[in-house]
């Protein structure tokens, strides 16, 4: 599963919906009903928008921040961090540096930057990392998490 999980960009964790959502949730999916679905972008315009984001310039600076903290992930290599070699079995590969780069630009963009920064990379870092990363049993027993070890990383 870990492989297919890599291609996914990000994970967001979602908490469930409060009773009442829920109440509403089953409501409207359960009858019969017609909806009017208007769409929001078309297929052209989202195709711009990656064209856009892929043309917004990141320094090697922070691209190499970027790389870096993909790199630290992988346990018993020479970039290795202690609390990865001690609580993580499978760390990000390097497609996890692509969506770090990639997610730094969308970052930078929406916030009206014209070029993304180290932390615009470690704002999407926990969403691109977090399923990447593999715990072993040592760290599930001692509760350290995946954003802990994340956050150790910057």
């Amino acid at each position: 599963p870990e492989a297919q999980l890599d291609r996914f960009m990000f994970n967001i964790p979602l908490d469930y919906p409060s009773y009442e959502e829920e109440v509403e949730i089953v409501k409207q999916t359960t009858a019969l009903k017609e909806y009017d679905l208007k769409h929001v972008l078309t297929g052209p315009q989202i195709l711009e928008y990656q064209k856009v984001i892929r043309k917004v310039p990141v320094s090697d600076h922070v691209l190499e921040y970027a790389v870096s903290l993909a790199v630290k992930t992988r346990p018993n290599t020479p970039q290795a961090t202690d609390m990865v070699n001690n609580y993580i079995s499978w760390g990000a590969g390097p497609r996890a540096s692509q969506y770090l780069v990639l997610g730094a630009k969308c970052h930078a963009a929406i916030n009206g930057k014209y070029a993304p920064d180290e932390e615009d990379v470690q704002a999407i870092a926990p969403y691109v990392l977090r399923h990447r990363i593999v715990r072993n049993y040592k760290a599930e027993a001692e509760g350290v998490t995946e954003e802990d070890i994340i956050k150790s990383l910057f």
